[in-house]
């Protein structure tokens, strides 16, 4: 699949000038290995929204990936099935032909997939209709990119998990790899420089 430019990701980069702390995870992990799902629940999470690529699966894949198959069955014996959504920047987006991607994934990781006109990170009302969800701050949004995964949560109150390590780089995105080493630099800046991320209450 072919993707188009991301407008919204463009936009949000302006944004970004002015808040830079939006770039800021509230919980950083190195994969959905380390995600404590039982204690998120009790501390009121209550639904669940994962990037993808390179978070779930490898790049344009559709099954989880061999490693994360235990975490995976873990995450949705805790969370029930229509309170974990995938929302990628590829299947389920007007990338996807008649939602092809979209139908694929959820067959192969037994969750629903986000459609969606807009990509992220501009896609949070999207999210929370599809969930049926009425407290952002009961949301969390699980993914590897800073610019898209964890500025969508914070522009729209959700709890922002970062997955520091990717699965891989093969037949990665060559646009999402080099905004990603971006990303990471301005990380390291932004803690340097005292920045935290906007306030949210499992983070106090």
């Amino acid at each position: 699949m072919v993707q188009s430019l991301n407008i919204a990701g463009i936009k949000s980069a302006f944004l970004l000038l002015r808040r830079p702390q939006l770039l800021l995870p509230h919980m950083a992990v190195s994969d959905i290995r380390s995600i404590p799902f039982d204690e998120m629940r009790q501390n009121g999470i209550k639904y669940l929204v994962f990037d993808k690529d390179n978070c779930l699966t490898a790049p344009y894949a559709d099954h989880i990936h061999p490693d994360f198959q235990s975490a995976w069955q873990k995450c949705k014996d805790v969370f029930p099935h229509n309170r974990i959504l995938i929302a990628s920047n590829s299947a389920g987006t007007p990338d996807d032909a008649n939602c092809k991607a979209a139908k694929s994934v959820e067959l192969a990781l037994g969750v629903p997939v986000l459609r969606h006109q807009v990509k992220k990170p501009a896609c949070g009302p999207e999210i929370m209709a599809q969930l049926g969800a009425t407290d952002p701050r009961e949301v969390a949004m699980i993914g590897d990119r800073l610019a898209t995964d964890i500025v969508l949560a914070n522009m729209n109150g959700f709890l922002g998990v970062w997955t520091q390590v990717i699965i891989t780089t093969k037949g990665d995105n060559a646009a999402a790899a080099v905004l990603r080493r971006m990303e990471h630099a301005l990380y390291g800046i932004l803690h340097r420089y005292g920045f935290e991320a906007p306030s949210h209450p499992l983070n106090k």
